[in-house]
């Protein structure tokens, strides 16, 4: 698909099971099995193979969109990461202190 352009190919791929994928393969087989039931036919037993094509359309989108984010959440984090390059001055690392330095005394009221 044409979705991610060639500087997202050197991405690993998506799983083959992932949360949208597997959500839109759902949705697919759950409209095809209202088509049936809003037809007046019995919604598992009958278009068997419409609620499989469904469903495979649905885990192809679901895939894809997977794989759409993954692009776009590194093209991000590209940008961010040569933005704090560029700008070392803006992010300067912070002093470390200790738990109890951070937190007040504890004086119990009785």
């Amino acid at each position: 698909m044409v979705l991610v352009p060639d500087e997202g190919k050197s991405l690993p791929p998506p799983g083959i099971v992932n949360r949208n994928s597997v959500w839109l393969a759902g949705v697919g087989w759950c409209t095809a099995m209202l088509h049936n039931a809003m037809k007046h036919r019995p919604p598992l037993q009958s278009g068997v193979h419409r609620q499989v094509l469904a469903a495979s359309i649905g885990w192809f989108i679901g895939y894809h969109l997977t794989k759409y984010a993954d692009y776009t959440y590194a093209r991000l984090d590209r940008d961010m990461n040569e933005y704090i390059r560029l700008h070392p001055d803006d992010f300067a690392p912070k002093e470390k202190r200790t738990f109890a330095e951070i937190v007040e005394p504890f004086h119990p009221v009785r």
